[in-house]
């Protein structure tokens, strides 16, 4: 194994740390300057949830601009300082590559601008109840990129085929369009139902990004890797200041974007079958939502207090730090125990 290329990943996520934490307070005058602030839902859509949250209303949103920025920031200027120098040690660190990362970073950019169009809708209270873009919209946008990348995978990169943990790959042909597009729209929304308490998206996006970023490692993908060092570098920058009681919040510019990319990277490692594993907490929240709406059609009852489940669990008493840092020490588990299982396999071939 080249050693350069652990020294590289392990310098861009250190500079993409210090990038962004030298951003904040930059973006956090903004932020505060211009009231950029989270409307908490009111109490007749959601009682309970309003109940936990009011005393956060007002803290600014759109934060998830330090992650998304500082990667764009540093995979942008890394490439030209290589390419302007003529050094070639500069060149060595680029990861910018049409086979690796451009579909990422493209992907996350055109997805975090449009959370980011979302999150303004918000603040500003312009949209059905003051909620920024309808659902319904919100599902075409974030399909219409998904599709994008299908067609990318498939028709530019000859990509259509599935990889199964201890089978091998299988080649699905077609059905890898629907699959992919499916996976990605899922992901998204499944990271912004877990960005509902101080650090919580946060950190289980990291353990994601790590865990992939080892995966893409061990497959010799080695600017992925660096790609997901980057974003990790990002998190950990954004956490510092996310943790509760949070100075600003993810909004939908970091986790819907982050919640693509996530699945982007787990198509391009063929490692989406691990995805459910590595990104189990988002299932979970997803799962409990759906739940709750099929409970209260079918039934007529709810079966939690309040959804996702990380709010269930705040109405029955837990504090927030603790959901937090339980959901974290959850997901480092799964994601060490998907990363396992990607070894276990590559070693089983």
């Amino acid at each position: 194994m080249d050693n350069f290329a652990i020294i590289k990943i392990f310098i861009l996520t250190t500079t993409a740390f210090a990038i962004a934490m030298a951003m904040t307070p930059v973006l956090t005058h903004f932020l505060f300057k211009y009231k950029l602030g989270k409307q908490i839902r009111d109490e007749k859509a959601a009682p309970i949830m309003s109940s936990l949250h009011k005393a956060k209303s007002g803290t600014p949103t759109m934060g998830g601009i330090l992650v998304w920025l500082t990667v764009l920031f540093l995979a942008v200027v890394v490439f030209y300082l290589g390419e302007w120098s003529g050094l070639d040690i500069l060149k060595k660190f680029n990861f910018l590559t049409r086979s690796q990362t451009l579909l990422p970073l493209g992907a996350l950019v055109a997805s975090a601008l449009v959370g980011l169009l979302d999150d303004y809708l918000n603040v500003r209270k312009i949209g059905p109840n003051g909620g920024g873009l309808k659902m319904r919209y919100k599902l075409v946008i974030y399909t219409v990129i998904a599709v994008v990348g299908a067609w990318w995978f498939y028709f530019k990169l000859d990509w259509h085929t599935i990889n199964v943990p201890f089978l091998g790959n299988f080649d699905i042909g077609f059905w890898y369009l629907p699959i992919f597009i499916f996976i990605i729209v899922a992901t998204s929304f499944s990271v912004n139902e877990s960005d509902g308490l101080d650090g919580l998206a946060g950190g289980l996006l990291l353990a994601a990004f790590a865990a992939y970023g080892a995966i893409a490692f061990s497959q010799g993908k080695m600017e992925l890797a660096a790609f997901c060092g980057a974003i990790a570098g990002g998190l950990l920058a954004f956490l510092w200041f996310n943790i509760n009681p949070a100075r600003f919040f993810m909004g939908d510019t970091g986790a819907m974007s982050l919640g693509v990319t996530l699945g982007i990277v787990a198509m391009l490692t063929n490692s989406v079958l691990l995805l459910p594993i590595i990104g189990f907490l988002f299932v979970v929240e997803s799962l409990s939502v759906i739940i709750q709406i099929l409970s209260k059609k079918i039934r007529g009852k709810k079966i939690f207090l309040s959804t996702p489940i990380h709010h269930h669990l705040e109405a029955k008493g837990w504090s927030e730090p603790k959901i937090v840092m339980r959901f974290w020490v959850i997901a480092g588990v799964t994601a060490v125990i998907g990363f396992i299982i990607s070894l276990v396999d590559m070693g089983w071939k």
